[in-house]
């Protein structure tokens, strides 16, 4: 790595915000000897750019000696996130690469067949006469060849070990706040009806933790290689024959991997088991670094992590398997406007599950009175969970502002969303769990609703070992870790405003209880919080923006004091929320 040439290969044609500086610090930090960079940078402040910086300093094919690797990856866990990149021509010189389900086949005849069960991977022998056109080898071939390759992280670390996907010089991971989480996503093994091709030939003992959970484990991998093996006898498979080979080879290895790791007396990984009543058997990690290790440090020689939400370093550092020593820290400067990314208070009280009958309706209520105040507008509400989501649409729905909401279930919830930012309409969206990687620069949205405190689900049983041992930091940690994210949704650069309103009395504790984890710039944000002045609940002011007249928007949410001070301070942003019931 050539840390020297960070400033030269900044791919834009000028600075914007602290980029310069942060590229200094960061040089600094890799020449000061870190195999590790964590770079903590507000949201809007070019973190895809600062990566490319970073991936440019890896040593090229003509300056190596035989057998050292070259080249840098870019990864990153959301699939927008991604697609941001491709679509950005400052990037071009990534190479993206996806997943084989992401790909269709070109035969004749098979144009609607995703590659991963096209007949190169249905028939016994099969010559295709196409494959040096196939859209997803020439991506991978492309990729592995190219100095820069960018993929997802659920295919970075399924690619561990592949001859194609090797160690590089530089590898860079993008919102690398969640990498922990992810890693135990990634790694649990799930054994039941859904995920188990053999499932009814099986017959599942009770399972009273990891140990008895490891020797059945080993049992159903000696089903699974039977049950394998006789599709692998037959000369071609069936679309639906070949997925279910796939699932078979993937859960035999996730089931190895889980029994081996488990009684590897090395392995720092604590495994915790759930059995749900109809035997199904979850096998869940917890500080899954040996994981990590595989499937991402083992993959470059220095790394750069980027996010806006490593809260503190050597916690970070434990949970994904680092040595802090190795590890440097620079903070990214907030350089936008105070005035544009204010938080209000409009607090009415818990939305714990207990008190939640109380509060849902004063919220709605609230929403009414914010839609009044925001009439030409576009907002988002944060709601948590759809239960939230459903019970305040019917609220909007009692006091006659409907026609203005938009909602989504699971399975829509991308069309619903596109709609959202296409209509011209001042739309109110009532979202689930959009909490990251969601753009809503300008008047894609100009206000938003924090409903729930992002607290981690402590049904989780990960969740609820950690809190067992007294990990409350951890779990404070998480949740801000959450609200600062949301708040980097709606005000996307220095010129951009919006405004971000709270309705959880238990955000305003979370604050509290995790204020030593908050970066300054977010403190500055939390100490800044006042109490708006809002128009009352009238149904005909929310909806006056909807027949597209010209309406006077106020573009600030004065407190009571500064509307007595004729103060005009301009709204602000925050986005999502995350969570479970």
């Amino acid at each position: 790595m050539t840390p020297e040439r960070i400033h030269e290969e900044f791919p834009a044609p000028s600075y914007r915000g602290a980029q310069r500086d942060a590229l200094d610090r960061i040089q600094s930090a890799f020449a000061d000897g870190n195999d590790v960079v964590l770079v903590r940078a507000p949201t809007g402040s070019g973190k895809s750019l600062l990566a490319r910086a970073v991936m440019g300093c890896a040593r090229r094919i003509e300056e190596a000696e035989p057998k050292q690797p070259t080249g840098a990856y870019y990864t990153t866990p959301q699939v927008s996130q991604l697609e941001d990149v491709a679509a950005d021509p400052l990037l071009d010189d990534l190479q993206i690469i996806r997943g084989k389900n992401n790909y269709t086949c070109i035969l004749a005849g098979e144009e609607d067949t995703p590659v991963d069960q096209a007949p190169c991977v249905r028939e016994r022998g099969f010559d295709c006469s196409v494959k040096h056109r196939c859209p997803y080898f020439s991506d991978r071939a492309v990729a592995a060849s190219r100095e820069f390759a960018a993929t997802t992280l659920a295919y970075f670390m399924n690619t561990a070990g592949s001859d194609v996907f090797g160690m590089r010089d530089v590898a860079v991971i993008d919102e690398a706040h969640g990498l922990a989480e992810w890693a135990e996503m990634y790694a649990t093994v799930e054994l039941g009806p859904r995920t188990a091709p053999i499932w009814d030939d099986l017959k599942v003992p009770d399972v009273d933790g990891p140990d008895r959970a490891a020797r059945f484990a080993e049992n159903v991998v000696d089903v699974c290689e039977r049950a394998k093996e006789e599709l692998a006898a037959q000369d071609e498979l069936t679309p639906d024959e070949a997925a279910r080979r796939d699932r078979l080879t993937d859960l035999k290895s996730d089931l190895n991997w889980f029994a081996e790791d488990y009684r590897d007396p090395h392995s720092d990984t604590v495994w915790v088991v759930d059995q749900a009543e109809s035997g199904a058997l979850t096998m869940k990690p917890m500080d899954p670094g040996r994981y990590l290790h595989h499937t991402v440090w083992d993959r470059g020689r220095k790394f750069a992590l980027l996010s806006a939400t490593i809260l503190e370093k050597e916690a970070f550092c434990r949970g994904v398997g680092l040595d802090p020593a190795n590890v440097a820290l620079v903070d990214v400067e907030h350089t936008f406007p105070l005035d544009h990314r204010q938080l209000y208070d409009v607090t009415q009280g818990k939305m714990t599950y207990e008190e939640r009958d109380r509060t849902i309706p004063a919220v709605g209520e609230t929403l009414v009175r914010l839609m009044a105040a925001h009439p030409a507008e576009k907002g988002i509400v944060h709601a948590h969970s759809y239960d939230i989501q459903s019970r305040l649409a019917a609220e909007l729905d009692a006091h006659g502002v409907g026609d203005r909401v938009r909602t989504h279930d699971s399975d829509d919830r991308d069309e619903q969303l596109a709609a959202f930012l296409d209509a011209d309409r001042p739309e109110v969206f009532l979202s689930v769990k959009m909490e990251e990687a969601l753009d809503l620069e300008g008047e894609k949205a100009r206000w938003q609703l924090l409903c729930k405190a992002p607290y981690p689900n402590t049904s989780d049983s990960r969740v609820a070992r950690r809190l067992e041992d007294d990990q409350w930091a951890w779990y404070y940690r998480q949740a801000l870790a959450t609200v600062i994210q949301a708040c980097g949704r709606v005000v996307r650069s220095p010129e951009d405003h919006g405004a971000t309103y709270v309705a959880d009395e238990s955000v305003l504790d979370l604050f509290d209880r995790a204020a030593s984890s908050m970066p300054p710039w977010f403190a500055e944000q939390v100490t800044a919080m006042t109490t708006p002045d809002l128009p009352a609940a009238d149904p005909e002011g929310a909806l006056a923006g909807m027949d597209g007249a010209a309406v006077e928007t106020r573009r600030s949410a004065p407190t009571t004091d500064d509307a007595d001070d004729g103060d005009d301070r301009r709204q602000s942003p925050l986005s999502d929320v995350w969570g479970a019931e």
